[in-house]
């Protein structure tokens, strides 16, 4: 099969970025045997040629585990805590950013913010626990 050469006003297949999908388009503009700007028969906009074969860029993402940074904070602060200092955990009680506490089920923890009225959220060594506060 004899190849097409192609020229200015000639048609080509080519991905559009409106349509978002391989249509038929006019070829507006070349740079020597390549086409650089094309119009898409479909919607009629124009833009930079963009080939109907060109593979899409692996993206690479990392997947953050949230319970494993909770987990790093805790091992992070744990030398630093204090049993001693620690407040007994209860509903009726006010507690301050940074304060440690010990709950009867969950052990020592350390407030890091306060959500809105009466809730605060806590660090525990089996993760973050959002606890009712005064």
């Amino acid at each position: 099969m004899p190849s097409i050469k192609q020229s200015v006003g000639g048609p080509i297949e080519a991905r559009c970025t409106k349509c978002r999908s391989i249509t038929n388009h006019i070829i507006v503009a070349m740079d020597e045997a390549v086409p650089v700007k094309v119009q898409c028969n479909t919607c009629g906009r124009q833009h930079k040629f963009r080939s109907p074969t060109a593979a899409k860029k692996a993206g690479v993402r990392k997947s953050v585990d949230p319970k494993a940074a909770e987990r790093k904070e805790w091992e992070d602060m744990r030398p630093a805590m204090q049993v001693s200092q620690a407040t007994e955990y209860s509903m009726t009680t006010t507690f301050k950013i940074g304060a440690l506490i010990n709950h009867p089920v969950f052990g020592l923890g350390i407030v890091q913010r306060q959500g809105g009225s009466h809730k605060m959220e806590v660090l525990f060594e089996d993760g973050m626990k959002t606890m009712r506060c005064k």
